[in-house]
Parts: structure tokens; C-alpha cells; sequence
């Protein structure tokens, strides 16, 4: 079993314990950010409520998630593409050298015949 880490996280002045897996430091910078972002939109809109900032916050966190997640399917996308055109040109380069290798031996026979 993985050891459990507690955590305390201060977030818009409120204290949180969490029970976790992750190492303390990721957990505690993530309270970080939340806690930074969270103060960021109540100062950009003093009328909002805590629960309306944190509704902001997780949209904002889950935007970010959704477009770095289709970002890294992106990527996987392509490199799976780099990957089969490398594979064929491989093929291809195989295929082209048994060929040099044939005529090689082609041009050679020639020569004998004529030498």
C-alpha cells in the first residue's frame, strides 16, 4: 500500500487537510495556484462569493485541462505519424540497398565477362 502524505493547504484564507499519495510539495504548489488564481478573480470582481470564485477557478483549471489534454493528443498523434513515415522510409532505404547490392553485383559479373 502507498504511503499517505497529510497536507495542509491554506486557499482563500481557509485551512484544508488532504490525505494523499502525491509527494507534499506538488500538493502544496497546487494549493498555491488555486489560492493565487482564486484571489486573482475576487480582486477582479470584489461582488463575487467565494463559492462563485472557486466555480470560476475549477472552470478556468478544467479549460486548462481540456486544451492541454487535445494539445498532448495532438502531439501523440503526430509523433505516431513520424514514427510510420520513419518505419516506411526505413522499408524503403532496405528495399534500395538490396537493389544497389544487386546491381553491384550485376555491374561485376559485366566486368568479368569483359575482363
Amino acid at each position: 500500500m502507498t504511503p499517505k502524505n497529510k497536507v495542509q493547504l491554506k486557499i482563500c484564507g481557509a485551512t484544508y487537510s488532504i490525505l494523499t499519495e502525491d509527494d507534499p510539495d506538488y500538493v502544496e504548489d497546487l494549493g498555491e495556484m488555486i489560492d493565487a488564481e482564486m484571489k486573482s478573480i475576487s480582486n477582479s470582481n470584489p461582488s463575487l462569493s467565494l463559492i462563485q470564485c472557486a466555480v470560476l477557478t475549477a472552470l478556468n483549471q478544467a479549460d486548462s485541462s481540456r486544451k492541454a489534454t487535445a494539445a498532448a493528443d495532438n502531439l501523440r498523434a503526430q509523433i505516431k505519424d513520424y514514427i510510420e513515415d520513419a518505419a516506411r522510409s526505413k522499408i524503403e532505404v532496405d528495399v534500395e540497398r538490396r537493389e544497389i547490392d544487386r546491381l553491384n553485383r550485376e555491374l561485376e559479373n559485366l566486368r568479368k565477362r569483359l575482363g
